[in-house]
């Protein structure tokens, strides 16, 4: 199953027009805000939202649609459920594993492998695979078959060093070539089936348009991190999507990542200490520079939240150029800091409600651009959530008469 072709133009232009008139709603980003300005037309709602705690953001954090909160969230939440449903995607074509393939793997992502291979179908035969961005080419050399070639792009000179080693231990046809994928000269081997999973941003965009400029006839990806570009401002590959009044900034593009699902209690815990005493030192600062204005503040080490928050704040500060009140109630002013991220995880599930309509904006440019291109498009999911948020994926094929 996947998305009818004729009908991806009209689900763009319906999330399309979801996204432009809501604007106000998932723009603003809660962590930098004191107020959000939505909050003024929506008092029920912004109110209701600050009296949750902090669990109670978490236990939904995923899930938001299943929130039972004031008008307008109902309608918001199941129009964009509605606009997001994307059916799975046919499986059944994953053959017998080599043995012991998946040595050298963790476990989470020998999953998704499995479940990419296994959606992994073309109308025509694979003479062989481009595993693009291969690190040590664990997905091309689950793909490979008897018959089969395989060749591997990687930047990284370790990584395909490992993968040709794996790849000479198991006795595969694999080619692992250094390669710098953005290069203007990187060629495509038209012969082969190019497969990208989870390659970030621009990386995965310069296989697409390779693979229209080269006419390579069938590729598959799962897109991820489309926030990973060197433009500050979203790049449309499709008619549709440059026709859009939709403007995107980097920033913009990170909301479809903050949906998360494998990180640990400790690593949770970490993050929201680390996120509770930026939000604490925001206050502060805006009271030092007399500004009610976030002030950006450079990622910091692990080892910073084993400091007292007094010191954490004062180093800082010194970081930042700035200097605290000399008499601040520090139990006091980290309290605060935890009970505005209270606010701020609760106050973002009404943004977070937009993640998947954005991302699936997203991946439906990219599915648009290669129709537009001449290739039969199918577009579902690989795997459930449960695995990995990013389990869209695009599976492209040029009709045989305009294969090379």
């Amino acid at each position: 199953m996947s998305l009818p072709p004729d009908t991806l133009l009209a689900r763009f232009q319906a999330l399309d027009a979801f996204l432009l008139a809501h604007q106000p709603l998932w723009r603003p980003k809660p962590f930098t805000h004191l107020t959000l300005p939505w909050e003024t037309a929506h008092p029920d709602l912004a109110n209701w939202l600050r009296a949750r705690t902090l669990d109670q953001a978490e236990a939904e954090h995923n899930h938001p649609e299943l929130l039972t909160a004031p008008a307008p969230y109902p309608a918001l939440a199941a129009q964009a459920k509605a606009l997001s449903e994307v059916p799975p995607l046919s499986t059944g074509a994953l053959q017998p594993c080599h043995s012991r393939l998946n040595v050298d793997v963790p476990g989470r992502k020998w999953q998704q492998i499995e479940a990419f291979a296994d959606a992994l179908t073309f109308q025509h035969p694979v003479t062989g695979w481009l595993d693009w961005c291969a690190g040590k080419g664990h997905l091309g050399r689950r793909l490979l078959q008897p018959g089969q070639a395989l060749t591997c792009y990687e930047y990284d000179p370790a990584l395909v060093k490992a993968g040709h080693a794996l790849s000479q231990h198991h006795g595969l046809n694999a080619e692992h070539r250094l390669q710098d994928v953005m290069a203007s000269d990187c060629c495509l081997p038209v012969d082969k089936a190019a497969v990208a999973l989870h390659a970030c941003g621009d990386l995965h965009v310069q296989l697409l348009r390779r693979s229209v400029h080269l006419a390579n006839s069938q590729l598959a990806i799962a897109p991820c991190c489309y926030n990973r570009t060197q433009s500050t401002q979203y790049q449309p590959l499709s008619r549709a999507a440059a026709d859009s009044f939709l403007r995107l900034s980097r920033d913009d593009l990170g909301l479809p990542l903050s949906e998360t699902v494998t990180a640990g209690a400790r690593v949770r815990r970490q993050r929201n200490q680390s996120m509770a005493w930026r939000l604490g030192f925001d206050l502060l600062q805006r009271c030092a520079r007399g500004e009610d204005e976030y002030l950006p503040t450079p990622s910091l080490p692990a080892s910073w939240l084993g400091k007292t928050f007094a010191d954490y704040c004062t180093d800082l500060a010194a970081l930042k150029g700035l200097e605290l009140a000399s008499a601040i109630d520090w139990a006091a002013a980290e309290a605060a800091g935890w009970q505005r991220l209270a606010h701020v995880r609760n106050l973002e599930l009404v943004r977070n409600l937009f993640r998947r309509p954005l991302e699936l904006w997203l991946v439906l440019d990219r599915a648009l651009y290669l129709q537009e291109s001449g290739y039969q498009v199918r577009l579902g999911l690989f795997c459930t959530t449960a695995l990995t948020p990013r389990n869209l994926m695009l599976l492209a094929e040029r009709p045989k008469a305009f294969q090379n």
